[in-house]
């Protein structure tokens, strides 16, 4: 078994120290960027849907700076900031997953699963390696699932280490092939949904491109993590495959009720596509039904009441370093919004592309949204920002906005898991105990490979006119 298994969701303390010295150090370079850049507003307004919008040449300068007491305190003031309520909703999502996701590893249910699944696929398991990674990558794609992957994610490097492989390779079939799909965004509600919706286009239009690039993209990243996989694998006569393995009726009831109650709750999640008034509560839903597939599983196993308000005690206790790291990593949003330099920043990019040839613009439309995504992970907070600027900008060099929708979601998505400012990647590497740095020199191969197939992808896009 996996040391992340045997403590639960508890953060790696050398990756919690790694992440926290790289945090804030960019929190230093963002404030220390507030000095230099002149501060500068773009005039905002509502639509019909009430939705907050930029108007295309309303930019204006204005003062900028921070008193440094705002960005000291900036963690903590950013939950009553723009934005805040998403983010309180993130950590109390993180603490009921770390609360019941270690009461079932005190229970027994994980090693129990472990063990059964091993037993059964150890044999075939770069078979089930390419489903999982299908598994996730679908999730991303079509319902634009990453935070509620991440109850997953310590499942699948436990798995990947009791198959002989190590935590690396089951963040590759988690983490990022759930963040690969959610950037090739086929079907994804939360940033092609809503890029669409305000470039004025028909919601998940334009489709077949998109389902090419996730094609192309798997294929990818499968390639990667496989050759990574069969490099450090142990031999299959060396991993335990548990021929001994015998079914307990108890466990098994315990595992077919919470695999049934979460389910049903991805199922719920998965109908959101087309129920869309469900699209904002998808990560209240995830919760919840983990919460309840927790409890009722952990009761079949026959764990006590007070046992597990221990152990989900303990579980909270253990994911709080995930919870700083948060507030951290979203106060620099913080202080490029009240230092004033955001619309800056944006204003002087729109400006670098209008000298731009049309190839270009297109690719710089795309680096424009992977900087910004940066600071800003939210997708949809980015494409309230950036599609009343892109489109305009796209116009002007018959761009057709459907084209400027895909680079959008391709500058949104793939360096979600990359950047250390991304709350689900830092979490994910924290539970399995692997530092940034190590995650940057592994991914850094295959985050290039897909830079320049989605760049082909957008010019393919260009030449055959793709609207």
């Amino acid at each position: 078994m996996s040391k992340t298994e045997k403590n639960g969701l508890g953060i790696s303390v050398k990756s919690f120290i790694g992440a926290i010295v790289i945090i804030f150090a960019l929190m230093c370079l963002t404030y220390a960027s507030t000095f230099v850049i002149p501060g500068g507003v773009y005039t905002r307004v509502l639509n019909e849907e009430g939705i907050e919008t930029i108007l295309t040449n309303s930019f204006r300068e204005v003062e900028g700076g921070l008193p440094f007491y705002k960005w000291i305190l900036s963690p903590f003031l950013v939950l009553g900031a723009e934005g805040g309520g998403a983010i309180i909703a993130v950590i109390i999502f993180l603490l009921v997953i770390g609360g019941i996701f270690t009461a079932l590893d005190k229970c027994g249910l994980m090693e129990y699963m472990l063990k059964k699944i091993v037993h059964k696929f150890g044999q075939n398991r770069y078979t089930l390696m390419s489903l999982v990674m299908f598994f996730f990558m679908s999730m991303g794609a079509f319902i634009g699932s990453l935070e509620e992957c991440v109850p997953l994610v310590p499942i699948v490097v436990g798995l990947s280490v009791a198959l002989g492989w190590d935590e690396l390779t089951g963040l590759g079939m988690s983490i990022l092939s759930a963040g690969c799909g959610f950037a090739a965004g086929v079907c994804n509600p939360f940033t092609v949904g809503v890029a669409q919706e305000l470039a004025g286009l028909p919601m998940f239009s334009g489709m077949w491109l998109r389902f090419v690039a996730l094609i192309i993209i798997y294929l990818i990243v499968h390639f990667f993590v496989k050759r990574h996989a069969v490099k450090i694998a142990k031999p299959i006569d060396k991993i335990e495959v548990h021929d001994d393995f015998v079914d307990d009726k108890k466990m098994d009831k315990a595992l077919v009720l919470f695999a049934s109650i979460l389910g049903a709750g991805i199922l719920v999640v998965l109908s959101s596509v087309f129920l869309t008034f469900l699209q904002d509560y998808t990560m209240i839903i995830v919760a919840l039904m983990f919460l309840v597939a927790g409890l009722v599983s952990i009761f079949t196993t026959g764990m006590t009441g007070k046992e597990l308000l221990k152990n989900f005690g303990n579980g909270i206790v253990t994911i709080l370093p995930a919870v700083f790291m948060i507030l951290m990593a979203s106060s620099i949003k913080y202080t490029l919004i009240e230092g004033k330099i955001l619309d800056t920043l944006l204003h002087s990019a729109v400006g670098i592309a209008e000298t731009l040839p049309k190839e270009a613009v297109i690719l710089f439309i795309y680096l424009i949204v992977l900087v910004l995504n940066f600071f800003i992970s939210s997708g949809s907070a980015k494409a309230f920002l950036l599609m009343p600027l892109i489109v305009p900008l796209a116009q002007i060099f018959e761009i057709s906005s459907q084209l400027s929708v895909m680079a959008f979601a391709f500058g949104d998505g793939f360096s979600n898991v990359m950047y250390p400012t991304n709350p689900v990647l830092l979490i994910s590497l924290g539970m399995a105990g692997i530092s940034y740095v190590k995650w940057f020199k592994w991914t850094f191969k295959i985050q290039f490979t897909i830079l320049i197939a989605t760049s082909l992808l957008l010019l393919l896009g260009l030449a055959i006119g793709y609207n």
